[in-house]
């Protein structure tokens, strides 16, 4: 069974950090590419961040770039998402799934966590 988990989220003051991380099982970690997505309240869901290990290739939404790095441990099956200078526009529940690289079916997601930055 595919299992994304992800942990991290919390409630941040404007300008803190957090790390975000999506543990995965079922299927063989180093052939996805997994990424990061975002849903805020009313808004349509979006991507963050991807990272695919097989051709070293990042995607990095425009509004979180220089901020956010996605990265992963293949011996631990985890991606991570390191957040800084968090802004009250990055409040949303961030998702993980597999596979984000688009040259496969975007299918696993993660059931997510949310994340909460106060002004």
């Amino acid at each position: 069974e595919v299992q994304l988990v992800e942990s991290g989220g919390g409630l941040v003051q404007a300008g803190g950090s957090l790390r975000l991380s999506c543990a995965a099982s079922g299927f063989t970690f180093d052939d996805y590419a997994i990424g990061w997505f975002r849903q805020a309240p009313g808004k349509e869901r979006e991507g963050v961040a991807c990272f695919s290990s097989s051709d070293g290739s990042f995607y990095y939404a425009d509004s979180v770039k220089g901020r956010f790095t996605i990265s992963r441990e293949n011996a631990k099956n985890t991606v991570y998402l390191q957040m800084n200078r968090l802004k009250p526009e990055d409040t949303a529940v961030y998702y993980c799934a597999a596979d984000c690289s688009g040259y496969a079916p975007l299918e696993w997601w993660g059931e997510g966590t949310s994340v909460t930055v106060s002004s």
